[in-house]
């Protein structure tokens, strides 16, 4: 009982940070990257990312993937990567159907999780627009850890489970080529489909500065839209995204 009424305090102090984070939180992303054709059709690549959260005070994540791509026609891709992962997740809690009695409390906690996907993308010309397509499966494997949470109804710490996530994210884009200009503007929307239905929503602006055809660097505005609750630990923010892309 002593320590059911020391986990309820920690709740208490808890709520209200739970509360502001509910709001739209902002933060930045950086990734880096590397592309290396072996044929004519054939492309394979690494790229790297950190993502930072809570109005960039905390880490969020950082990232690191490998992916080959083979290309049909000009028009039409497919693409096979790994990515793995190491999540910041955040706290969290939630109550029973009353919406007042604890149910359970999972602290801040650091996760490994492992991503394999594959998509087919496809793209058309209109004049100076590029419009694409572009589907993909992803399954993700989150490992058990020695994280605790706690059971208010069993007055007892458990541990976080082993999980795995299937989503199919879909994504269209328009670009739209500037004459005489080196920056590439772009928008996308990209809808998160799991078997609960829609779990997110992410829109993207941002342009694209080619350097002697070998080098690329981005500059993206993201806001993510989070429906209920998302296993990658995402919540409803803005960010602002710095990428650089090197082509061997």
């Amino acid at each position: 009982m002593e320590r059911t009424l020391t986990v309820l305090l920690l709740l208490a102090l808890l709520v209200p940070q739970q509360s502001n984070a509910q709001s739209n939180d902002f933060g930045m992303f950086y990734e880096l990257g590397v592309e290396k054709k072996l044929t004519s059709r054939w492309t394979i690549g690494g790229e790297a990312e950190l993502r930072t959260r809570n109005n960039t005070r905390t880490i969020d994540r950082w990232t690191a993937g490998v992916s080959a791509e083979y290309k049909f026609t000009k028009k039409l891709k497919a693409a096979l990567g790994y990515t793995f992962m190491n999540v910041n997740n955040i706290e969290e809690y939630d109550l029973k159907r009353d919406g007042m009695t604890p149910n359970k409390w999972t602290p801040s906690y650091w996760g490994v999780r492992q991503r394999l996907y594959a998509g087919v993308s496809g793209s058309l010309d209109w004049n100076r627009f590029t419009f694409s397509l572009r589907e993909r499966y992803q399954l993700t494997y989150r490992h058990a850890e020695e994280v605790q949470k706690y059971d208010f109804d069993k007055e007892q710490w458990t541990t976080v489970k082993e999980k795995v996530k299937h989503v199919l994210r879909s994504r269209l884009q328009a670009e739209y080529d500037i004459p005489h200009c080196k920056f590439d503007p772009y928008a996308n929307v990209e809808m998160f489909v799991g078997k609960d239905g829609i779990q997110k929503m992410r829109y993207q602006v941002g342009v694209d500065y080619k350097y002697k055809k070998k080098q690329t660097f981005s500059l993206t505005y993201r806001f993510q839209n989070v429906n209920g609750e998302d296993d990658d630990s995402d919540i409803n923010s803005h960010l602002i995204g710095i990428s650089y892309k090197h082509k061997f």
